[in-house]
Protein backbone atom coordinates (compact mmCIF):
# COMPACT_ATOMS: atom_id res chain seq x y z
CA UNK A 1 0.00 0.00 0.00
CA UNK A 2 1.20 3.65 -0.54
CA UNK A 3 2.39 5.68 2.36
CA UNK A 4 3.26 8.94 2.89
CA UNK A 5 5.22 10.79 6.19
CA UNK A 6 4.14 13.49 7.87
CA UNK A 7 6.98 14.95 9.61
CA UNK A 8 8.30 18.20 11.92
CA UNK A 9 11.12 19.72 12.06
CA UNK A 10 12.39 20.67 15.51
CA UNK A 11 15.40 22.78 17.18
CA UNK A 12 17.35 22.67 20.39
CA UNK A 13 19.54 25.26 21.93
CA UNK A 14 22.76 23.86 23.29
CA UNK A 15 24.42 26.30 25.69
CA UNK A 16 27.87 26.81 25.23
CA UNK A 17 29.58 29.94 25.32
CA UNK A 18 27.76 32.88 26.25
CA UNK A 19 26.33 34.41 22.98
CA UNK A 20 26.81 31.52 20.87
CA UNK A 21 23.64 29.04 20.02
CA UNK A 22 24.19 25.83 18.19
CA UNK A 23 21.10 24.65 16.77
CA UNK A 24 20.73 21.07 16.42
CA UNK A 25 17.68 19.55 14.12
CA UNK A 26 15.65 16.38 15.11
CA UNK A 27 13.13 15.02 12.80
CA UNK A 28 10.28 13.40 14.27
CA UNK A 29 7.43 11.03 12.28
CA UNK A 30 4.33 12.41 13.58
CA UNK A 31 1.72 10.52 11.82
CA UNK A 32 1.62 8.04 8.63
CA UNK A 33 -1.21 8.47 5.96
CA UNK A 34 -1.61 5.45 4.00
CA UNK A 35 -4.29 4.04 1.53
CA UNK A 36 -5.64 0.57 2.85
CA UNK A 37 -4.82 -2.38 1.50
CA UNK A 38 -7.28 -4.25 -0.67
CA UNK A 39 -5.92 -7.36 1.90
CA UNK A 40 -6.81 -5.76 4.83
CA UNK A 41 -10.16 -6.75 6.12
CA UNK A 42 -9.09 -10.69 5.41
CA UNK A 43 -6.02 -10.12 7.40
CA UNK A 44 -8.02 -9.12 10.21
CA UNK A 45 -10.45 -11.38 10.22
CA UNK A 46 -7.61 -14.23 9.98
CA UNK A 47 -6.53 -12.71 13.34
CA UNK A 48 -6.57 -14.83 16.31
CA UNK A 49 -9.22 -13.78 18.43
CA UNK A 50 -7.17 -14.11 21.64
CA UNK A 51 -5.18 -11.07 20.60
CA UNK A 52 -7.69 -8.87 22.70
CA UNK A 53 -7.62 -10.89 25.90
CA UNK A 54 -4.65 -11.87 28.29
CA UNK A 55 -5.62 -14.66 30.54
CA UNK A 56 -4.02 -15.09 34.05
CA UNK A 57 -3.48 -17.98 35.83
CA UNK A 58 -7.22 -17.89 37.45
CA UNK A 59 -8.39 -17.63 33.87
CA UNK A 60 -6.72 -20.39 32.51
CA UNK A 61 -7.86 -22.47 34.86
CA UNK A 62 -11.32 -21.82 35.29
CA UNK A 63 -11.55 -21.64 31.27
CA UNK A 64 -10.13 -25.19 30.94
CA UNK A 65 -12.74 -26.36 33.93
CA UNK A 66 -15.45 -25.24 32.05
CA UNK A 67 -14.91 -26.61 29.10
CA UNK A 68 -13.81 -29.73 30.30
CA UNK A 69 -17.42 -29.52 32.06
CA UNK A 70 -19.10 -29.29 28.74
CA UNK A 71 -16.96 -32.03 26.59
CA UNK A 72 -17.43 -34.36 29.19
CA UNK A 73 -21.06 -33.91 29.78
CA UNK A 74 -21.64 -33.74 25.64
CA UNK A 75 -19.08 -36.54 25.05
CA UNK A 76 -18.11 -34.19 22.26
CA UNK A 77 -14.05 -33.56 22.87
CA UNK A 78 -11.57 -31.13 21.18
CA UNK A 79 -8.07 -31.40 20.92
CA UNK A 80 -7.73 -27.23 21.03
CA UNK A 81 -6.69 -25.32 24.28
CA UNK A 82 -7.39 -22.32 26.37
CA UNK A 83 -10.65 -20.06 25.21
CA UNK A 84 -10.68 -21.50 21.67
CA UNK A 85 -11.29 -25.10 23.29
CA UNK A 86 -14.61 -23.46 25.71
CA UNK A 87 -15.32 -21.85 22.31
CA UNK A 88 -14.99 -25.19 20.34
CA UNK A 89 -17.10 -27.24 22.71
CA UNK A 90 -19.92 -24.93 22.37
CA UNK A 91 -19.63 -24.66 18.76
CA UNK A 92 -20.02 -28.86 18.92
CA UNK A 93 -22.97 -28.46 21.12
CA UNK A 94 -24.58 -26.15 18.37
CA UNK A 95 -23.85 -27.70 15.65
CA UNK A 96 -24.96 -31.70 16.48
CA UNK A 97 -27.87 -30.65 19.00
CA UNK A 98 -31.50 -28.70 18.70
CA UNK A 99 -31.85 -25.86 20.23
CA UNK A 100 -33.62 -27.60 23.48
CA UNK A 101 -31.08 -29.76 24.06
CA UNK A 102 -27.90 -27.43 23.52
CA UNK A 103 -29.98 -25.92 26.66
CA UNK A 104 -30.10 -28.67 28.28
CA UNK A 105 -26.88 -30.11 27.82
CA UNK A 106 -25.34 -26.40 28.96
CA UNK A 107 -27.37 -26.54 32.32
CA UNK A 108 -25.80 -30.02 32.83
CA UNK A 109 -22.50 -29.17 32.31
CA UNK A 110 -23.20 -26.25 35.04
CA UNK A 111 -24.40 -28.38 37.38
CA UNK A 112 -21.26 -30.84 37.04
CA UNK A 113 -18.82 -27.71 37.50
CA UNK A 114 -20.58 -26.28 40.51
CA UNK A 115 -21.19 -28.49 43.56
CA UNK A 116 -25.11 -27.94 43.98
CA UNK A 117 -24.73 -28.28 47.94
CA UNK A 118 -22.45 -24.96 47.73
CA UNK A 119 -25.08 -23.19 45.48
CA UNK A 120 -27.79 -24.70 48.25
CA UNK A 121 -26.03 -23.05 50.64
CA UNK A 122 -25.45 -19.76 48.92
CA UNK A 123 -29.24 -19.89 47.92
CA UNK A 124 -30.08 -20.47 51.87
CA UNK A 125 -27.55 -17.45 52.93
CA UNK A 126 -28.58 -15.24 50.36
CA UNK A 127 -32.33 -14.72 49.50
CA UNK A 128 -32.96 -12.51 47.08
CA UNK A 129 -32.52 -8.74 48.44
CA UNK A 130 -30.71 -5.34 47.41
CA UNK A 131 -27.80 -6.57 49.35
CA UNK A 132 -27.85 -9.69 47.34
CA UNK A 133 -28.96 -8.62 43.95
CA UNK A 134 -26.05 -5.77 44.36
CA UNK A 135 -23.34 -8.75 45.63
CA UNK A 136 -24.32 -11.01 42.75
CA UNK A 137 -23.20 -7.83 40.34
CA UNK A 138 -20.20 -7.18 41.93
CA UNK A 139 -19.52 -10.83 42.60
CA UNK A 140 -19.83 -11.54 38.70
CA UNK A 141 -17.40 -8.38 37.50
CA UNK A 142 -14.57 -9.88 39.42
CA UNK A 143 -14.70 -13.27 39.40
CA UNK A 144 -16.59 -14.12 35.65
CA UNK A 145 -14.39 -11.41 33.44
CA UNK A 146 -12.73 -14.24 32.14
CA UNK A 147 -15.77 -15.99 30.57
CA UNK A 148 -17.79 -12.99 29.28
CA UNK A 149 -14.84 -10.23 28.68
CA UNK A 150 -14.59 -6.76 30.09
CA UNK A 151 -17.74 -5.78 32.73
CA UNK A 152 -18.73 -3.33 35.06
CA UNK A 153 -21.87 -2.74 37.39
CA UNK A 154 -24.18 -0.03 36.50
CA UNK A 155 -27.57 1.47 38.48
CA UNK A 156 -30.59 0.47 37.55
CA UNK A 157 -34.47 0.79 39.25
CA UNK A 158 -35.91 -1.78 40.46
CA UNK A 159 -39.34 -1.79 43.48
CA UNK A 160 -38.97 2.38 42.79
CA UNK A 161 -35.01 2.48 44.33
CA UNK A 162 -31.95 2.64 42.75
CA UNK A 163 -29.63 -0.22 43.19
CA UNK A 164 -26.45 -1.33 41.67
CA UNK A 165 -27.68 -4.63 40.34
CA UNK A 166 -26.81 -4.70 36.48
CA UNK A 167 -23.51 -5.78 34.94
CA UNK A 168 -22.79 -3.73 31.65
CA UNK A 169 -20.51 -6.77 29.48
CA UNK A 170 -18.73 -3.99 27.06
CA UNK A 171 -18.05 -6.74 24.10
CA UNK A 172 -19.64 -10.18 25.11
CA UNK A 173 -16.26 -12.34 24.53
CA UNK A 174 -18.14 -15.36 23.49
CA UNK A 175 -19.41 -13.97 20.72
CA UNK A 176 -16.37 -12.23 19.99
CA UNK A 177 -14.48 -14.87 19.69
CA UNK A 178 -17.09 -17.47 18.40
CA UNK A 179 -17.19 -15.16 15.74
CA UNK A 180 -14.07 -17.08 14.53
CA UNK A 181 -15.11 -19.98 13.86
CA UNK A 182 -16.85 -20.22 10.58
CA UNK A 183 -20.55 -22.31 11.49
CA UNK A 184 -20.80 -20.13 14.48
CA UNK A 185 -21.58 -16.23 13.73
CA UNK A 186 -25.03 -16.84 14.77
CA UNK A 187 -27.32 -15.59 16.95
CA UNK A 188 -28.38 -19.11 17.96
CA UNK A 189 -24.90 -19.28 19.74
CA UNK A 190 -25.78 -16.50 22.07
CA UNK A 191 -29.15 -17.14 22.77
CA UNK A 192 -29.19 -21.22 23.09
CA UNK A 193 -25.78 -21.79 25.21
CA UNK A 194 -25.63 -18.37 27.11
CA UNK A 195 -28.57 -16.24 27.39
CA UNK A 196 -31.46 -19.02 28.15
CA UNK A 197 -29.69 -21.68 29.91
CA UNK A 198 -27.61 -19.10 32.64
CA UNK A 199 -30.98 -17.31 33.03
CA UNK A 200 -32.23 -20.73 34.09
CA UNK A 201 -29.73 -22.37 35.91
CA UNK A 202 -28.71 -19.07 38.46
CA UNK A 203 -32.62 -18.88 38.68
CA UNK A 204 -33.15 -22.55 39.58
CA UNK A 205 -29.86 -22.56 41.77
CA UNK A 206 -29.37 -19.52 43.57
CA UNK A 207 -32.87 -18.06 43.91
CA UNK A 208 -32.49 -15.31 41.67
CA UNK A 209 -34.16 -13.82 38.92
CA UNK A 210 -31.62 -12.38 36.02
CA UNK A 211 -32.80 -10.97 32.60
CA UNK A 212 -30.07 -11.22 30.11
CA UNK A 213 -30.63 -8.21 27.46
CA UNK A 214 -27.25 -8.83 24.53
CA UNK A 215 -27.35 -5.86 22.11
CA UNK A 216 -26.74 -7.60 18.56
CA UNK A 217 -25.17 -4.61 17.35
CA UNK A 218 -22.17 -4.31 19.09
CA UNK A 219 -22.29 -7.50 21.29
CA UNK A 220 -22.56 -5.79 24.44
CA UNK A 221 -24.92 -7.44 26.86
CA UNK A 222 -26.79 -6.42 30.58
CA UNK A 223 -27.24 -8.98 33.43
CA UNK A 224 -29.94 -7.65 35.80
CA UNK A 225 -30.44 -9.27 38.50
CA UNK A 226 -33.64 -9.95 40.13
CA UNK A 227 -35.46 -9.46 37.07
CA UNK A 228 -37.42 -11.93 35.46
CA UNK A 229 -36.56 -12.41 31.47
CA UNK A 230 -40.08 -11.04 29.69
CA UNK A 231 -41.99 -13.36 28.39
CA UNK A 232 -41.92 -11.56 24.78
CA UNK A 233 -38.58 -11.41 24.74
CA UNK A 234 -37.24 -9.31 21.72
CA UNK A 235 -34.16 -11.22 22.18
CA UNK A 236 -35.71 -14.74 20.89
CA UNK A 237 -36.90 -12.54 18.19
CA UNK A 238 -33.71 -11.49 16.67
CA UNK A 239 -32.89 -12.40 13.54
CA UNK A 240 -29.56 -14.19 12.43
CA UNK A 241 -26.88 -11.53 11.58
CA UNK A 242 -26.49 -10.16 8.35
CA UNK A 243 -22.57 -11.85 7.87
CA UNK A 244 -23.78 -15.23 9.81
CA UNK A 245 -21.32 -17.51 7.86
CA UNK A 246 -23.47 -20.94 8.64
CA UNK A 247 -26.48 -19.02 7.07
CA UNK A 248 -24.60 -17.75 3.73
CA UNK A 249 -21.99 -21.02 3.75
CA UNK A 250 -25.04 -23.57 4.70
CA UNK A 251 -28.16 -22.26 3.40
CA UNK A 252 -29.75 -22.94 6.79
CA UNK A 253 -32.03 -21.56 9.45
CA UNK A 254 -30.08 -20.44 12.56
CA UNK A 255 -31.31 -22.52 15.27
CA UNK A 256 -32.41 -19.73 17.44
Amino acid sequence: MDAKLITQHRSYIWGGKRGMHNPRRSLSVLAVLARPADNLTSSLVKESPNHHHTDNWFDRIAINYLSQSVQATTGLRNHKSGYESLVEAAAMVSRNFDPIKQCELVMEALDRAFPSPILSLIRTLLPQSKFTREYFAAFTTLFFAWLVGPCKVIESEINGRREKNVVHIQKCRFLEESKFLEESNCVGMCINLCKNPSQKFIKDSLGMPVNMVPNFDDMSCQMIFGQDPPRDDPALKQPCYKLCKAKKSHTVSCPI
